[in-house]
């Protein structure tokens, strides 16, 4: 939980699903890199993934949200990160 990418990822995607491309482009890390740190955080059950098609979006586990709240509270907010990839065009890519 101390990896900086990975607080990234979880204050990114608690703002909304995103897949491996978004966060990709986001982060400016690699997609092997991103799913290196997406598999851990699915096996701590912070994380869930949702399947469409080909592509796997992830967002916060619900059931674990209650217990990492605050912590994801004190994470900064990137939000603008996210805007940012939808008015650049990128976040269509997954759909």
């Amino acid at each position: 939980m101390a990896d900086k990418t990975r607080l990234k990822i979880l204050a990114l995607v608690k703002h909304e699903e995103l897949c491996v491309c978004e966060l990709v482009e986001i982060l400016k890390m690699t997609q092997p890199s991103i799913s290196q740190h997406l598999r851990k955080l699915k096996q701590a059950k912070l994380v869930k993934e949702r399947r469409s098609s080909q592509w796997i979006f992830y967002s916060i586990d619900g059931e674990m949200y209650p217990f990492i709240k605050e912590n994801l509270n004190a994470l900064p907010d990137m939000s603008s990160d996210i805007e940012q990839l939808k008015t650049s065009g990128m976040k269509v890519c997954c759909t």
